[in-house]
This record gives structure tokens, C-alpha cells and sequence, in this order.
């Protein structure tokens, strides 16, 4: 193809329908982080956004020849645009997140290195290790911790395990995945990773927000159950269903986390939960 590939091709390389997710949890970790600073949105937003899409073009150059065996239809793989241009674009991208996050200052700035490692490492690692779920949780950590670090009050104990219980959620995911890519049959301990956002938040909240955090646990419960339900009935795997369901459900768990906020927040991240769930009717999710 052309120097200048299709604008779909693009899209799809950097997994744009799943950027609601990345912007739930930039808005969560901020509001956990005291909030405040609304002129510091922009540059987090767009910092966290660029690194999230340049690992993802980072993640079909590093699985060119996986998925030319097992996924033809990859824009790699299929002739939709060359190898070279996708780590050229993926390295551009990650270079436009660091330095937004770096203009937020020193924190920012090495927290955002310590999340570069880590999708470094995943994307390097992940077709070889089974652990590779974890490190996949572990970079959305960071990206709590990032954005817990823009808020008034800064890194403190909310974005920490709350960032935690979304690690957790999304290792869960990560297992299904790995099940969903032909890696054996799924065990049972996934759901309890995937059920752990609900647990942490009824330990953690009081009063009112325990109240909303006991509604919104139920819609997390409930909504897990309906993404993975086809995959424990007799063996049954549907990847094409399961995995994006579960990533749209990030989105409730960065809900949760805030749970008790106030209508005008709980209304942005019903608009992103929904956004994710258009967007995955348009582009692929994985």
C-alpha cells in the first residue's frame, strides 16, 4: 500500500475502539487524586491516549509472524501496510505520550516511564509467558497512578488500590483472552480477578457512596456474567464477544471506583461506556 496508509487501517492498529476505557480510567484516577487542575485534563488525556495507541501499534509489530500463522487478516499480515511503518508509527506515538505526561511534572513524568516499561515488556513477552496478563493489569495501575498523580492532592491510597483492583479485573480479562486465543481450557479463578473490583469496593466506601457502590457492584457482577456465560457453557469460546464485552467493562469498574460521586461524573462514564460499545460495532477490540 501507500506511505500514507488508510485512515481504518490506523484505527484498527491502535485499538481506538477501546479509548473510552483509557479515558474512564485517566478520569477516575484524577477524581481519586483530589480532583481539581481541570487546565491538566488536556495533556493527560491526550498523554495517556498517544502511549496507549503507539503500544498498540507496537503490539502487531511485535506479533507480525504470530499473526501471519494464526491471524491473516491483520493489517500486517494481509498487506494493508508494512512492518517498518507500523513500529515507525507505534515509537512516534509512544514519544508524543511520554512528553505530554512529562510536561506535567517530574511525577508524572516517571510514573509514565514505569508504564512505558511495562506495555514495553508486554508487548515484547506476551505470546511467550502466561504471565503476561499480569503485566497487562499492571499498566493500567500505572495509568491510575498517572492520573491520581494530576490531581490536587496527588498519589494517595484511592488511586493506589483502586488502581489495584483494576489490575485485577484486567488480568482476569487477560486470562479469558489468552483461553479466547486457544491457550487450554478457562479455570474458574479468572472470575474471582474480574469479581475483585466489587469486593474492594464495599470494603473501602461508607454511608452514601456504599449505597451506590453496592448498586454498581451488582451491574459489574451482572455484567461479567453475561460476557463470560458463553464461554463455561459446554466449552463454547466466543472471543468475538467475550473479550470486548470485558474491556467495555473497565468502564464500570473506573465507575465503581468513584462510586458516590457526583450525577455530572456518573453521567461521563455512562457516555464512555456506551461510546465503547458503539465503537466496538465499528472496529475490532482485539
Amino acid at each position: 500500500m501507500s506511505s500514507a496508509p488508510r485512515l481504518r487501517t490506523l484505527l484498527v492498529l491502535g485499538r481506538v475502539s477501546n479509548l473510552p476505557t483509557v479515558w474512564s480510567n485517566c478520569l477516575a484516577g484524577w477524581w481519586l487524586g483530589g480532583h481539581g487542575h481541570l487546565g491538566r485534563l488536556p495533556l493527560l488525556f491526550l498523554g495517556v491516549s498517544a502511549l496507549y495507541t503507539g503500544s498498540m501499534f507496537l503490539n502487531d509489530a511485535f506479533d507480525a509472524e504470530y499473526d501471519r500463522q494464526r491471524r491473516p487478516g491483520r493489517p500486517i499480515p494481509s498487506g494493508q501496510i508494512t512492518a517498518e511503518l507500523v513500529w515507525v508509527w507505534g515509537f512516534v506515538w509512544v514519544a508524543l505520550g511520554f512528553f505530554c505526561l512529562l510536561l506535567l511534572g517530574t511525577t508524572t513524568g516517571v510514573l509514565a516511564f514505569a508504564l512505558l516499561v511495562c506495555m514495553l515488556l508486554f508487548n515484547a513477552t506476551h505470546k511467550v509467558i502466561t504471565a503476561s496478563p499480569w503485566l497487562m493489569g499492571l499498566c493500567r495501575f500505572w495509568v491510575y497512578v498517572i492520573a491520581g498523580s494530576t490531581g490536587i492532592q496527588g498519589v494517595n491510597g484511592w488511586p493506589i488500590w483502586c488502581g489495584l483492583a483494576l489490575a485485577l479485573y484486567v488480568a482476569g480479562l487477560g486470562c479469558v483472552a489468552q483461553r479466547a486465543g486457544g491457550r487450554g481450557p478457562v479455570p474458574f479463578w479468572p472470575l474471582a480477578l474480574l469479581a475483585a473490583p466489587a469486593f474492594l469496593a464495599l470494603l473501602m466506601n461508607a454511608a452514601a457512596a456504599r449505597v451506590a457502590a453496592l448498586w454498581l457492584s451488582l451491574v459489574l457482577i451482572l455484567w461479567i456474567a453475561f460476557c463470560v456465560r458463553p464461554i463455561f457453557q459446554r466449552g463454547a469460546v466466543a472471543p468475538g464477544r467475550t473479550v470486548p464485552g470485558l474491556l467495555a467493562g473497565i468502564v464500570i469498574v473506573d465507575w465503581l471506583a468513584v462510586a458516590g460521586g457526583p450525577h455530572g461524573l456518573s453521567s461521563a462514564f455512562l457516555v464512555l461506556f456506551l461510546a465503547t460499545l458503539w465503537l466496538q460495532q465499528l472496529l475490532p477490540a482485539v
